[in-house]
């Protein structure tokens, strides 16, 4: 009966068993964006932001939740991650300006990190607002997507974007 991965043979779900997959080096690097005001963009460049630098924080905080992605994903396995990291880049965009974030989670295991870079980059954005959200309520969080992965049985993946 069970056609999908992680269902057992009654339809229930299940997490799916990984010990026979080859360990491997793995990455994976996600991106999100977010847009915001000129002012917002002012304060932060001047560190008037009175949480202090949304961007380091944020970026502690996306670490943390790579870290955490198996307590807030149901089928995801808990991997020993081997490195987290950012990278921000404002662009301007008309009157105001784009925020992307790229996070890029690694590991050597049986097992991709593609939700730990999702979580990641997603708990940052998300931050970010939250440490901004003083000076600017209307900033936009947009789409969120993996940007590529390496290693495991199914290859390297790079989005077309």
């Amino acid at each position: 009966m069970s056609e999908f991965s992680h269902w057992n043979e009654v339809g229930r779900p299940k997490m799916v068993d990984i010990s026979q997959k080859n360990e491997t080096k793995r990455s994976a690097v996600a991106q999100s964006t977010i847009l915001l005001k000129k002012e917002l963009y002012d304060a932060i460049q001047n560190a008037e932001i009175k949480k202090g630098d949304p961007l380091q924080v944020a970026q502690i905080a996306g670490i943390m939740a790579a870290k955490k992605t198996p307590d807030i994903i149901p089928m995801c396995h808990p991997i020993q991650l081997t490195g987290v990291d950012f990278h921000f880049e404002y662009k301007q965009i008309g009157d105001g300006y784009e925020l992307m974030m790229q996070a890029e989670v690694t590991c050597k295991g049986n097992t991709g990190v593609e939700m730990e870079a999702l979580t990641a980059v997603s708990a940052a954005a998300l931050t970010f607002y939250d440490m901004c959200k003083a000076v600017d309520k209307s900033m936009v969080i947009k789409e969120t997507y993996l940007l590529s992965k390496t290693g495991g049985k199914n290859g390297d993946y790079r989005a077309e974007k």
